[in-house]
């Protein structure tokens, strides 16, 4: 009599127990979800942000160093500039960081390229590239990306479009005797600069933001451009220029009418994409700063720098929350690579230390992913 009763109770109890269990599983899936959502970064998302990093020092180079020592100094932009002494022009400087960057083999790739180039290697490289520049100059405001197989591995490509931001720029192509196209002006859509993102052997059929990034893998891609600019300014710029006696680099660069060091020629590249918002930001700091305001910020950046300082070979990483948001960050050493850096630091009265030699680590570069 009580069997059936009891086989009831029994039967009730275990669905009840099924369904709690399914809900919160089911709860536990959903929150993994938003976890992982929040960490990991969509493929257009970091292309954004390396764009806006390339973008930033592209802007800085051509206006503050090229069109302004033109103005200031007499100081010109030439093909030739390697035996004539003079600056390196815009597409010049883009393209020796895009190969600096490209050559540390870490996967992601860029390059300016135009439907109108002076030099063919800076043609579109497919139809489909073609078909993106001219997306991206009859539309402006929007990249142009897709997802593209290479071999057995896909890539995701984003086109963003090279505007004219600098008088060097325009002059130099409707002056060109090569130049297809002679009628450029300030703001015009010139080209496009193409970011290459490795997928993975993923296999799908459009861009799709499910596809996601890790972030300490987008940082490595943003410091690979921050570093390779700063590389091709500190050797290409500032060491060739003051070893022929031609331009010094000075602390107040503007006033002087000389180049930016370049710590600041960092700063203010990393300021341009601070005030983007886009929840990016990079810096210099240092344990032994000259200016106290490079000093780490917090715990977690003390540490970072002395773990760098230690094991050079790769960066200290760490996810912490900063004003409510869950934030990504990575340190990398920051190694004594130019004598213009070297000797500022060790001849400046107020820099801490002075016995800096090539190769050392003087400080890091900390790159910080707001995460949403």
């Amino acid at each position: 009599m009580f069997k059936p009763l009891f086989r009831v109770i029994l039967l009730t109890v275990l669905c009840i127990f099924l369904l709690s269990y399914s809900e919160v599983e089911e709860q536990r899936v959903t929150d993994m979800k938003l976890l992982w959502g929040a960490v990991d970064i969509p493929p257009k998302i970091a292309a954004d942000y390396i764009h806006t990093v390339i973008d930033a020092h592209r802007r800085f180079y051509s206006q503050h160093i090229v069109d302004r020592l033109a103005k200031t100094q007499s100081l010109q932009a030439t093909e030739d500039w390697a035996h004539e002494g003079t600056l390196l022009l815009p597409d010049q400087f883009l393209l020796a960081s895009s190969q600096t960057a490209n050559n540390q083999g870490i996967g992601m790739r860029y390059r300016l390229m135009s439907l109108w180039p002076i030099n063919e290697r800076n043609a579109p490289k497919s139809e489909l590239e073609k078909i993106g520049l001219k997306a991206v100059v009859d539309n402006p405001k929007e990249p142009f990306t897709w997802i593209v197989d290479k071999g057995s591995s896909q890539y995701f490509q984003a086109i963003y479009p090279d505007f004219a931001v600098a008088q060097s720029c325009t002059s130099c192509h409707n002056n060109h005797a090569k130049s297809p196209r002679n009628n450029f002006k300030m703001g015009d859509v010139m080209g496009g600069i193409i970011i290459n993102l490795p997928l993975g052997k993923r296999k799908v059929s459009k861009v799709d933001l499910k596809v996601l990034l890790p972030p300490e893998v987008v940082a490595n891609y943003i410091h690979s451009v921050v570093a390779s600019h700063r590389h091709v300014y500190s050797k290409y710029i500032v060491d060739r220029l003051q070893d022929k006696n031609i331009l010094r680099s000075t602390e107040n660069w503007l006033q002087e009418k000389a180049l930016p060091l370049p710590a600041q020629f960092l700063m203010e590249t990393s300021q341009v994409v601070r005030d983007r918002r886009l929840g990016l930001d990079f810096r210099l700091i240092s344990l032994q700063p000259i200016n106290r305001s490079n000093g780490p910020a917090n715990e977690f950046e003390r540490v970072g720098l002395e773990a760098v300082e230690v094991h050079p070979a790769r960066p200290y990483i760490g996810q912490t929350r900063l004003g409510g948001r869950d934030i990504f960050q990575a340190i990398y050493p920051d190694l004594a690579v130019s004598q213009g850096c070297i000797a500022c630091h060790n001849a400046h009265p107020q820099s801490p230390k002075k016995d800096y030699k090539m190769n050392d680590v003087m400080g890091g570069i900390v790159v910080t992913l707001y995460l949403q």
